[in-house]
């Protein structure tokens, strides 16, 4: 699931973007980690970054871009189980409790251990103000935030692009079958 995670974050990097800025737990945990990736995109660096996209994708990437202003991406993984705990998560995802923010995604798992979050932000205009993933499995933990004012329809967009599925009225009525 991390990598996952990471590989959706790197796909993702140059269409979108600061607001909660999760690094306090964060950072004391990353001392206990094995492994650890942060990826850190301000605005200035966002913009350093469309300039290598494809150009046929270019005039689609400036307009999800446009409003972007951050990327944060902190994956951690540890050697043995049990070296983060689920307060550890609480307190990031207690984060996400303030006006605006509301959980649209949440999947649980107790076989596997796994679980994922997803976050959005509205703006109250229509627009997303933020998205932030939570994934987590016993010995990982990958938290994607991306911060700035995007037009969900280009999530729609998104789809069938870096291994986002294509979501068509046909694929949703199979599942609610």
């Amino acid at each position: 699931m991390r990598i996952a995670c990471i590989v959706l974050a790197a796909a993702v990097i140059p269409l979108w973007a600061q607001g909660t800025k999760l690094q306090g737990t964060l950072d004391k945990l990353a001392e206990k980690a094995d492994e650890s990736v942060v990826v850190t995109l301000d605005k200035s660096m966002l913009r350093l970054t469309s300039r290598f996209i494809d150009e046929a994708e270019q005039a689609e990437v400036k307009k999800v871009m446009a409003g972007l202003d951050s990327i944060y991406v902190r994956s951690l993984e540890f050697a043995r189980e049990g070296e983060y705990s689920a307060a550890d998560v609480e307190a990031v995802r207690g984060q996400l409790q303030k006006p605006g923010w509301s959980r649209i995604v949440g999947v649980r798992s107790q076989r596997s251990g796994r679980d994922a979050d997803v976050y959005f932000k509205d703006t109250g205009n229509g627009q997303l103000g933020g998205i932030v993933v939570i994934a987590t499995e016993p010995k990982e933990l990958t938290i994607v935030e991306i911060n700035g004012t995007l037009d969900p329809a280009h999530l729609v967009d998104l789809g069938g692009e870096f291994g986002i599925p294509r979501l068509t009225a046909h694929w949703i009525k199979r599942d609610q079958q």
